[in-house]
């Protein structure tokens, strides 16, 4: 249940290699917000060197100044998703200082786009290494979520059990291409709120 967070815009700098040194140089951040952007919008197999540096506006020196090759910066885009998608969105819903960050997040998830989440989860199912940040950010996430609902009152095995219930319904959500009517996102949400709070077992 965690929304896409998108990258920066566009590029504002060039770099110009002069004696070997960079003046101007992207940040490795620079890179992996596009990396994001590019692996939400085309998938897996867009995050390259040359066609990166060709949306940032500068060379491929830039991209091997921060990583050492490509499977080096994929290893980093997938660490920089479960950042991001995880552990600031957390971090986000605690600060918020919300009645209940559960229901924050069950708002803010099922009124977000979700190419991003939908786009590691297919890239996950060839991919060994994808596949582990999928299932480490899974077990972050529910446990998250299993957290919040035992402190609402819920004994362990009833928030485990509905924690799962709730996360399984986000990922069918993200995976669906199907998009819901205003209407019922709303209804589905009201359900979903209706089984995060309650309290009677």
């Amino acid at each position: 249940m965690y929304g896409a967070i998108t990258g920066s815009g566009n590029c504002q700098y060039m770099c110009v290699w002069y004696h070997g040194i960079m003046p101007d140089q992207l940040s490795a951040k620079d890179w992996l917000d596009q990396g994001l952007k590019t692996l939400a919008a085309n998938g897996s197999g867009a995050l390259k060197a040359d066609p990166l540096a060709k949306a940032l506006g500068v060379s491929r020196g830039s991209f091997y100044w921060h990583f050492a090759d490509v499977a080096a910066f994929r290893a980093a885009v997938l660490a920089y998703w479960r950042e991001v998608s995880a552990e600031r969105v957390i971090a986000d819903l605690e600060a918020a200082k919300h009645e209940n960050p559960l229901l924050l997040l069950l708002q803010r998830t099922f009124s977000s786009h979700l190419r991003l989440e939908k786009a590691v989860r297919s890239w996950a199912t060839f991919d060994a290494e994808a596949r582990n940040a999928v299932q480490a950010i899974d077990r972050r996430r529910t446990e998250y979520i299993e957290g919040r609902l035992k402190l609402s009152g819920l004994a362990e095995d009833i928030a485990q059990a509905r924690a799962q219930i709730l996360y399984w319904t986000f990922v069918g959500y993200a995976l669906s291409d199907k998009q819901l009517p205003k209407a019922k996102q709303e209804a589905v949400y009201d359900e979903l709120a209706r089984i995060a709070l309650r309290t009677d077992t």
